[in-house]
């Protein structure tokens, strides 16, 4: 800013006294860039404001419109210098006299544009600011400009010494030459604060961003990107498809990941994601079935499905909160099997286990030490083949009631399935051994991992 005051004041000086054209349009020039230079110090200072509940996106647009308002500011000295330059071309001589003060006081403005222009475009470039960039673009632009204006007043000179005539209109061509340049700077950093001001994405990024996002694992789809810029920041808004069984901590997951691979092409963006839920081309019945449970917030276990006659016949046990009656579980239930009906016609009919999902932390009335019951439940479980051993039995008395778990070592490659069906039955087979016992419960681990 002062040395856009001392360039100016002196510029105007030599421009009067010389009656150049090209350095009273340098001067001009000059004195914009102090106006643009004084914008650019406020909105600055206002655009690094964090956002607050009336600007949630901060106060980035500043930068944008103090570099639009420049902008105009140069095209309204271009068409100045443009009128002055015809009118002394073709209506109104004007007789110059290039002095040293003027060529001093040329050399002198270019040096200090030299001086501004690195030190501004290396903080524009290391804070991302656009009316920083602006004003460095602007003092780079001087120097040529400057330098024409120089070289104008040569010419007149070497006309006048050699009485060449054409010369003589140097210093007008000097200053349309500097509107010209002006004027294609001027129109590139229009277009740029024009953009950020309608929220136009960058050229290409949007593309890489969908990219980026399409090879994180787990998303089906990019359904939607916007991207915004204020001042030195940008926001991503992108909407995703996920499979619509996903969990909802894999969903966040999910997010995370989406969020780095925008971070990827826009370091630092303000990126926020919304997953939407999509159907996977290879879900089969059963994630269709737990899909329309997820969708109802409710989970579904011990889903069988068989064919019957080309129709299929489900069945599934559910738990619901304890503390619900019995009309309102059936009627949630009654809801539950109608869409899954509609999202799977192939279903021809379902039958629900309703179970109490517990509600409350249970204490226990006393720990039980019971030798001969133990004995007991060894020698059923000694019954099967595929049990290497039980151990760890914990009996409990809750509500005067008997609760019984322990842990049943089995072959580490033993199938899931054959596990689970072990478990029913080496359950059922305590309770008809032991009636008095309310619930099991049988851990089962493999041999590899037998903790005793």
């Amino acid at each position: 800013m002062l040395a856009a005051v001392v360039i100016t004041g002196l510029k105007i000086v030599v421009g009067i006294t010389t009656g150049s054209l090209g350095i009273l349009s340098e001067a001009a020039h000059s004195g914009l860039d102090l106006i643009a230079a004084v914008i650019t110090f406020f909105s600055v200072g206002v655009s690094d404001k964090p956002a607050d509940a009336d600007h949630q996106y901060g106060h980035g647009k500043v930068e944008n419109f103090s570099a639009f308002v420049e902008t105009g500011l140069l095209l309204i000295t271009c068409a100045w210098v443009i009128y002055q330059a015809i009118m002394r071309m073709f209506f109104r001589h004007v007789e110059i006299e290039p002095s040293a003060a003027a060529f001093a006081v040329m050399l002198l403005s270019m040096g200090l544009d030299w001086w501004r222009s690195r030190v501004l475009g290396r903080i524009a470039n290391k804070y991302d600011s656009q009316a920083l960039e602006a004003d460095a673009l602007h003092f780079s632009t001087d120097i040529w400009s400057a330098g024409v204006v120089v070289l104008g007043l040569v010419l007149v000179i070497v006309g006048r010494n050699y009485h060449i005539q054409i010369l003589a209109d140097a210093d007008p061509i000097a200053a349309l030459f500097v509107a010209g340049v002006v004027i294609s700077v001027s129109w590139r950093l229009a277009r740029r604060t024009i953009d950020a001001l309608l929220d136009a994405a960058p050229a290409g990024v949007r593309g890489n961003i969908i990219d980026a996002v399409s090879r994180v694992e787990g998303v089906l789809e990019v359904d939607r990107v916007r991207i915004r810029r204020a001042g030195n920041r940008y926001f991503a808004d992108l909407a995703v498809g996920l499979a619509r069984t996903v969990t909802f901590q894999r969903s966040e997951q999910l997010v995370g990941a989406v969020t780095a691979a925008v971070h990827h092409v826009l370091p630092d963006a303000d990126v926020t994601v919304q997953p939407l839920p999509r159907a996977q081309r290879s879900e089969n019945i059963f994630d269709r079935i737990r899909a329309v449970a997820t969708h109802h917030n409710l989970n579904v276990h011990d889903i069988s499905v068989q064919d019957l006659g080309g129709r299929l016949h489900v069945e599934q046990h559910i738990e619901l909160d304890e503390r619900m009656t019995l009309k309102e579980a059936h009627d949630q239930v009654t809801e539950l099997e109608a869409d899954m009906r509609r999202d799977v016609p192939e279903i021809g009919d379902i039958l629900t286990h309703i179970e109490s999902e517990p509600a409350t932390i249970e204490t226990p009335e006393e720990f039980v030490s019971d030798a001969e019951l133990e004995h007991r439940l060894r020698a059923v479980a000694v019954q099967f083949p595929e049990i290497l051993d039980v151990h760890e039995f914990i009996i409990k008395r809750i509500r005067g009631r008997l609760f019984i778990s322990c842990h049943c070592t089995l072959s580490d490659d033993l199938p899931l399935s054959r596990v689970h069906d072990i478990q029913t039955e080496l359950e059922i087979r305590f309770k008809q051994d032991a009636p008095e016992l309310f619930r099991v419960l049988i851990h089962p681990e493999p041999s590899t991992d037998n903790r005793r």
